[in-house]
């Protein structure tokens, strides 16, 4: 006589449980990430501009040229594309500020138009008064000022940046090895970190690719409209733009407030125009898409990325967001079969039923 088969152990938490219990684990891991923010933000920027200038070892690789030859390659191109980023960036923000001081005047002039103008169309005194308090000049200069003191901030963590730099691109050289060292059975993981490492640059290729035609075009209007410094707006539309989603509208708050000192509510309005037609076609509704398709990440997931990177890193984590993102997805479901639907919603186009058999690797 067969005895009849127990029946499967229930789980030791239910599944509701375990969602709570793995919330909690997160808003810990997140509380402790944003407490060292100063640490791990230049960190990440670090290893992402490794991953950026990593492909420049290997024409050096193929040429037999020594290890530290392709390592210091990788060191000198970072270095040269953060200090050419922090460069515009500083121009933009002193432009900026001596533009607002040369021009306080007529910026008070036009305050005084607008305030005129509410109060013939019948806005109440409240009204008036909280469109004053946030034009006045002195808020204008002190937001100028604040935003300054954001940039010196993110230059004093550099040195960090500097440091990581270095120590980076000398583990990744011997991590080029793993494969090597530990054999076959890692190469699973060694795919997703080359996927990772190959998203990563494809972002900011994409990025690079449409920032430099939206400067150029926005650069080229403002000369046509007057305005002044159109370099330098050209140079923060670029810049603004590896911010995914948002970055026009910081591009665009400087130049407009200038068009509306120099030329009125007309020149104001134009600038507004060709920024909303140039910017938005291109930057909100043709590169998130481009953005998407070459990181694999949804459009939600890439606008909810920036908000939610800023608040727990800072302002390095608008710059941050999609590569955070995609390191998260690597590290916590790329790995684990049963996450293959979570892949599926963050726009991940590998994750099909075929990636999920043992041995099959994604595309990387």
């Amino acid at each position: 006589m067969t005895r009849a088969a127990s029946p499967a152990p229930p789980p030791a938490l239910p599944p509701g449980l375990r969602v709570l219990v793995a919330l909690a684990a997160a808003v810990v891991v997140l509380a402790g990430v944003s407490f060292a923010r100063s640490l791990v933000g230049p960190l990440a920027l670090g290893i992402v501009l490794v991953v950026i200038c990593e492909p420049v070892r290997r024409p050096l690789d193929r040429r037999g040229w020594p290890r530290w030859a392709g390592t210091t390659a990788v060191i000198l191109v970072a270095y040269l594309v953060l200090a050419v980023m922090g460069l515009l960036l500083w121009v933009a923000g002193v432009q900026f500020a001596g533009l607002v001081s040369d021009y306080l005047d007529q910026l008070r002039g036009s305050l005084d138009d607008v305030l005129a103008w509410m109060q013939s169309a019948g806005l109440d005194q409240e009204a008036t008064d909280a469109v004053s308090s946030v034009l006045d000049p002195k808020a204008i200069v002190g937001v100028v000022s604040s935003v300054g003191g954001t940039v010196v901030g993110v230059l004093t963590a550099l040195f960090f940046v500097v440091s990581y730099i270095i120590f980076t691109a000398a583990d990744a050289a011997r991590y080029r090895d793993a494969e090597r060292v530990f054999g076959p059975g890692r190469r699973p993981v060694l795919a997703r970190i080359r996927r990772l490492n190959t998203g990563i640059r494809r972002y900011y290729v994409v990025n690079a690719s449409f920032g430099a035609v939206v400067a150029i075009i926005d650069g080229v209007a403002l000369w046509a409209l007057g305005v002044p410094a159109p370099i330098v707006w050209a140079v923060l539309a670029f810049v603004t733009n590896f911010i995914p989603n948002i970055g026009f509208v910081l591009g665009l708050i400087p130049p407009a407030v200038l068009a509306f000192v120099v030329g009125g509510w007309p020149l104001f309005l134009a600038v507004i125009a060709i920024y909303c037609v140039v910017n938005v076609v291109l930057q909100v509704l043709v590169q998130p898409k481009f953005v998407s398709d070459a990181v694999d990440l949804s459009l939600t997931l890439s606008f909810f990325s920036v908000v939610f990177w800023t608040f727990v890193i800072g302002p390095l984590g608008a710059i941050l967001s999609i590569p955070l993102t995609l390191f998260v997805r690597t590290l916590l479901l790329e790995g684990d079969p049963g996450s293959l639907w979570l892949r599926w919603l963050s726009g991940d186009r590998t994750a099909t039923q075929a990636s999920a058999v043992p041995g099959s690797l994604p595309d990387s």
